[in-house]
């Protein structure tokens, strides 16, 4: 593989961080961490703006048709500023997916989506089933239409969605449909990282299917593995700017007389973590070059969302530990770091199910 950056990458991960450097300040974070809701409305409006958000969707819905590579450089930034926005979810996913399977009128609300006009957003979890690609939502056709019956966790921006994207089993195969959720009941969930996610409990709720039911596998596996490696390049954004953050600490923090840093047990373990950093970034790299080029990714992406969720917990935690009594203060930014990358590791699952799925994968 090619891991020289493209000149697309580099410029828009510049821009991102631009913005993000000029909005997502501490003092913002804190702001947010005692809002009622945790979105940053300015910076995804500014996001919006500067042509962020529709950049890399495919030219058909407004976009300047770039892909995997350009979308993990953006993904990165705002991992990096903890930005409370739903790239991923909106864009990444639903724009995306609305773009490359739906019909005239979902591929209108991918270009909406991408002009930041409207909020997508992709319910993928559900209660005590591990198997994402099996969900256990049902849908019926009825004369009137398509009716889901069943129930979501964790879905992101679930209140401020326009539809929400929904697997669902029919017949014993899958598709995805949409759902508007105000035909839904929606009730708040509390994470770690205080971001807004949302219990979605459908009971013969209308909807709308995307692409055909015999597509649906298909449209599953697309979206799942764009969610994977997405979630993976926002943990790489936070775990290198964490990193950053507690190497200048221990740079300046004396004890002793002498800088924490040079403490034989505190560099192994700040080495560790760089290597931790290191191994997600070429495993991300690899996993997003591969989708960029239409090659085979599924083994590459399961790579990735094993080192994010396992080196993410060991990074976090190193963070917490070098920081001392700091790192467990709530004011500190090193713990939004730290509940950032948590958030991160309980998404993308234990490394026991990345163990699994990867030893199916290598199986085949």
């Amino acid at each position: 593989m090619d891991f020289t950056p493209t000149e697309a990458q580099l410029d828009l991960g510049r821009l991102t961080g631009e913005v993000c450097g000029k909005l997502v300040t501490a003092d913002r974070l804190r702001e947010l961490d005692t809002a009622e809701e945790r979105f940053d409305r300015p910076l995804w409006s500014s996001l919006a703006e500067t042509g962020v958000l529709a950049a890399a969707l495919p030219e058909s819905v407004g976009g300047s048709d770039l892909g995997s590579l350009e979308q993990t450089a953006v993904l990165r930034e705002l991992g990096k500023h903890l930005a409370a926005v739903p790239y991923l979810w909106s864009i990444v996913l639903g724009a995306g997916a609305l773009a490359r399977f739906g019909d005239a009128a979902q591929q209108d609300l991918a270009t909406r989506a991408g002009a930041g006009s409207v909020i997508l957003t992709v319910a993928l979890a559900e209660e005590r089933n591990w198997e994402p690609a099996a969900p256990t939502t049902s849908a019926v056709e009825t004369a009137d239409g398509w009716r889901l019956t069943g129930a979501k966790t964790t879905v992101p921006f679930a209140n401020r969605a326009e539809r929400i994207l929904v697997p669902a089993t029919v017949s014993g195969t899958t598709a995805v449909f949409l759902v508007d959720p105000a035909a839904a009941t929606v009730t708040a969930q509390q994470v770690v990282d205080r971001s807004p996610e949302f219990a979605v409990e459908l009971t013969d709720a209308p909807a709308e299917l995307i692409g055909a039911v015999a597509d649906g596998a298909e449209i599953l596996d697309w979206i799942l593995t764009r969610a994977w490696l997405g979630l993976s390049a926002l943990q790489l954004g936070t775990l290198e700017r964490a990193l950053e953050l507690v190497a200048e600490y221990a740079r300046e923090r004396e004890q002793f007389g002498k800088a924490v840093g040079s403490f034989q047990a505190v560099a192994q373990r700040l080495a560790d973590a760089y290597i931790d950093v290191q191994g997600l970034r070429l495993a991300v790299t690899q996993a997003a070059w591969l989708l960029s080029e239409d090659l085979p990714a599924a083994e590459a992406v399961h790579t990735a969302k094993f080192w994010a969720a396992d080196a993410g917990h060991r990074v976090a935690h190193t963070v917490v530990h070098v920081h001392g009594g700091v790192g467990i203060d709530r004011d500190h930014i090193a713990h939004n770091y730290f509940t950032a990358a948590k958030h991160n590791e309980f998404a993308l699952g234990a490394s026991t199910d990345h163990l699994r799925a990867l030893g199916a994968l290598l199986a085949t």
